[in-house]
């Protein structure tokens, strides 16, 4: 088995892929990539078992094989060539040997067969997404999901598609983000949970891609498929909580402010605040908005006044500093509102401006109880 095949090219899509291999693998087998040579197309493959990745490349070939290469030997390797072609030649001797302009490289290969299979889905839905859109949903939603083992839904991101559009949830109990999005629309209802990790890959794939995307998925996995790339992973099992309950109807006091002001504020008062609960209190009242916080252990506090467009009761309303600090981050309007029932009830945040047409985004933010 040889084959040809451009040197930059080739470390474009296998550091893509490589995303995906875990540093510490269980299976000595999936420290490596899989090449699959079928003539002039070369699939390459990356695993770890919960997901696979395989990107098609062009190369320059007329024979058919498979092998297994060392993944981390291979990439570093091709990180100090300049743009060359070079030539996979698969030796007698159980190496793989990679000739450039300049020299001769072996790494021992393992046998493709030895390579775990991706998982075929049986009778899978469908829907098609533009991929920046996608990028977009899973940026805006993936910081709020939680890291606890012990509840792995929240783990993840909610995919909720339906007729009328789609949803994209996540929550760690403290903070949820809504993302919706009506210009696109799913042919029929579906719901799944999808892990991190593959959604971190996807995120950096197709940022500001105007690729078309195509979702399959039924009840235990889901593959995304663009251009030449394909991804497979398995679902998160179990019930989404239900987040529609936690988002509060009524909320008559309305602050709106302008971002970064807001923002710059948080997290310069935030310093001064205690370091296990990260409390800042926020009091509104008429066109002012004070924004303090105090460390009792160490005599620190500090205070800024703002000016902001209220509507409602005076009130007072503590917020932990790092999630307020999270969501307005991850915000790029100008202006926010912040809509508040009661000091014991849930804050909503929301952009101002800068959505496009049918793209609603919704952060709800828990507060904490103020010791006065």
């Amino acid at each position: 088995m040889k084959f040809i095949v451009s040197s930059s090219y080739l470390l474009k899509q296998l550091q893509v892929l490589g995303g995906i291999i875990n540093s510490n693998n269980t299976l000595p087998i999936l420290d490596n990539f899989l090449f699959d040579l079928d003539g002039n197309s070369l699939t390459v493959s990356a695993s770890d078992l919960e997901t696979t990745v395989s990107s098609q490349l062009d190369v320059e070939s007329n024979e058919n094989g498979s092998v297994c290469i060392p993944a981390r030997l291979l990439l570093d390797t091709l990180k100090t060539f300049p743009e060359q072609p070079l030539t996979f030649t698969v030796e007698e001797n159980n190496t793989v040997e990679i000739s450039s302009n300049h020299g001769k490289y072996a790494l021992a290969y393992a046998a493709g067969e030895e390579f775990p299979s991706a998982v075929e889905l049986k009778d899978p839905s469908e829907t098609k997404v533009q991929g920046d859109i996608l990028a977009t949903a899973i940026s805006k939603t993936i910081f709020a999901s939680g890291n606890d083992d012990l509840r792995p839904v929240m783990s993840g991101v909610f995919f909720q598609f339906s007729t009328e559009g789609l949803t994209f949830v996540a929550t760690d109990a403290h903070k949820l983000v809504k993302y919706t999005r009506e210009d696109v629309a799913a042919s029929q209802t579906a719901e799944f949970i999808m892990p991190k990790k593959p959604l971190n890959l996807l995120k950096s794939i197709l940022a500001g891609s105007e690729e078309e995307v195509t979702i399959e998925y039924n009840d235990s996995n889901a593959k995304f498929s663009f251009e030449n790339t394909t991804m497979i992973c398995r679902l998160i099992d179990g019930k989404y909580p239900n987040y529609e309950a936690v988002i509060p109807k009524e909320n008559p006091n309305k602050l709106s402010i302008d971002r970064n002001q807001f923002l710059n504020s948080v997290r310069r008062v935030s310093i001064f605040s205690n370091k296990t609960t990260h409390q800042i209190r926020l009091k509104i009242a008429g066109a002012e908005l004070n924004i303090s916080a105090e460390d009792i252990d160490y005599s620190n506090k500090a205070e800024e006044r703002l000016t902001c467009d209220y509507q409602g009761d005076d009130m007072q309303i503590g917020f932990n500093s790092r999630f307020l600090t999270e969501m307005l981050n991850n915000l790029t309007s100008d202006d926010v509102s912040l809509e508040m029932s009661l000091p014991n009830r849930a804050g909503i945040l929301t952009p101002g401006d800068g959505l496009d047409e049918g793209e609603h985004v919704t952060m709800l933010v828990m507060p904490v109880m103020l010791n006065n």
